[in-house]
């Protein structure tokens, strides 16, 4: 088996997102691999279907550049280069798919929160990267940042 070359580490931007990347620096050191960082940004039309009788495009520019500030805050911090920090919009699944295609990455890193019962084995992002991915996938369990 080789090692690692692309790692993918899909990050949701909380607080318990550095111990995602934290074992995705890690594993990547082992294996002289490249990190690309990504998060994906849901468009807020996901979340209200259209319901809201509203143009959302300012709010939606204002999350992607809160998004983008909070993304090179966290690459800078773990020493990953902008060319390897990705925000994109979409589903993140499905866009955590696209971008490990693009990269030609060998692992996608995500995290998983480990509730409990059989439904929340892993969370929604977590369980679509994995029963869509044709490459490896760690879910990193994460513990929630204390207040």
């Amino acid at each position: 088996m080789n090692n690692y070359q692309q790692i993918v580490v899909g990050v949701d931007l909380s607080p318990e997102s550095s111990q995602v990347l934290d074992r995705a620096t890690q594993l990547s050191k082992l294996c002289q691999a490249e990190v690309h960082l990504v998060h994906v940004l849901e468009p807020l039309t996901f979340a209200y279907g259209g319901d809201i009788p509203m143009d959302l495009t300012e709010i939606q520019s204002q999350l992607q550049s809160q998004a983008e500030q909070h993304l090179h805050k966290l690459a800078d911090h773990f020493n990953i280069g902008k060319p390897h920090c990705h925000l994109l919009v979409g589903q993140p699944a499905a866009e955590l798919h696209r971008i490990a295609e693009e990269q030609s990455a060998d692992l996608i890193i995500v995290g998983s929160h480990g509730r409990q019962g059989l439904a929340l084995l892993l969370g929604s992002t977590a369980n679509g990267v994995l029963h869509g991915a044709n490459r490896d996938v760690l879910a990193v369990r994460v513990e929630e940042a204390s207040a």
